[in-house]
């Protein structure tokens, strides 16, 4: 069963994951000084990191770079400043350093997240949702277009999104002529929740993505790329009614990845901006001053060969227009509503 396949695939990554990365990613001696720290975690991410193809960074250089900043007699703010630096250099937001005060993440996914915003909340939740909006699990959900298209909003795949709970949401609007999803400034979550919607749709067995583990020092030294194969239905009726699925730049990690698997199916418009990406799995490990850090062990291709591991773009770009948000209206939605309407009326 192609449910089964999804499952097995996870299961082998994690298990390698969790097998292989507590050897690779422990320090092999105990020196907690500066410059053994500095060493260690730039050797690890030269070695481990999967993503120097698309992330473009000159790596050697940053070594070049820092090195010489580093010495045993600088304090740990100084330390985690220069370690700031050369993980920053990467853009990548499942790149993080954990100090004993201090967290380090990637300053352009923070920007893109909170400088780019394709979405107001206030506007969806006056004018789309409204007071008498549904919550069932980890959504919200109305009728909208004078109850022609179901509107839902989903703000992260860390919360639930069970099956049952999409019964509850299908059986309440069984006559809508199609679906807006909503994951605008979903920053991802958990892998299980993205399967659990797919399994509203119809499932073709097609092709989803292709996944590789990095399994050697050298920066193209991956697996054999493993494909991926859309959810089967469970017992819930396949929607093959239009479905718009809203993206922006704050989608990142499993919002990525959904956007990715939902652009292979038929009935399916990805419509706003480009995601923020994040398709990578992260692992990490200690460093030899006591620190935690993950990034990066694997990389996602599409079925065109392409990684879109830093964004994946919509079928059809919308921004939010400001004029329309201060007359509460949200143009995205509302194209999204229009092309379903009239795809229902051809």
């Amino acid at each position: 069963m192609l449910d089964r396949n999804i499952k097995i695939i996870t299961i082998s990554i994690l298990t390698l994951l969790s097998t292989s990365c507590e050897k690779l990613f422990m320090p092999a001696d105990s020196d907690p000084s500066p410059t053994s720290t500095f060493d260690y975690l730039w050797r690890q991410v030269d070695e481990r990191y999967s993503l120097f193809d698309v992330k473009n960074v000159n790596w050697q250089a940053m070594y070049d770079s820092l090195r010489p900043q580093v010495y045993d007699e600088m304090d740990n703010d100084s330390l985690f400043t220069v370690l700031h630096k050369m993980l920053n250099s990467l853009n990548d937001g499942h790149v993080d350093l954990w100090g004993n005060n201090d967290v380090s993440s990637s300053e352009a996914i923070f920007l893109q997240r909170y400088g780019t915003k394709n979405f107001d909340i206030n506007t969806v939740a006056i004018t789309y949702l409204r007071a008498d909006h549904h919550t069932t699990a980890g959504f919200a959900y109305n009728s909208i277009a004078e109850g022609q298209v179901l509107y839902i909003r989903y703000s992260s795949f860390s919360n639930s999104a069970s099956p049952e709970a999409i019964k509850i949401i299908l059986k309440r609007f069984p006559n809508v002529k199609g679906i807006v999803l909503d994951i605008r400034q979903n920053g991802g979550g958990e892998i299980q929740n993205e399967w659990n919607i797919m399994q509203m749709l119809p499932s073709e067995g097609q092709l989803l993505y292709y996944t590789q583990i990095k399994n050697g020092p050298a920066h193209s030294a991956f697996s054999e790329p493993q494909a991926v194969y859309a959810p089967e239905s469970s017992d819930i009726h396949p929607i093959d009614k239009p479905l718009v699925l809203l993206t922006d730049r704050g989608c990142y990690s499993a919002a990525s990845n959904f956007a990715l698997c939902l652009k292979t199916y038929n009935n399916v418009t990805v419509m706003g901006d480009t995601t923020a990406g994040g398709l990578a799995v992260p692992a990490g490990g200690a460093l030899p001053n006591g620190w935690n850090y993950r990034f990066g062990v694997t990389r996602t291709l599409a079925i065109d060969g392409i990684n879109y591991e830093n964004g994946v773009p919509p079928d059809q770009v919308v921004l939010l227009d400001p004029a329309a948000v201060a007359l509460h209206h949200d143009n995205i939605i509302d194209s999204a509503t229009n092309l379903i309407l009239s795809n229902a009326n051809i």
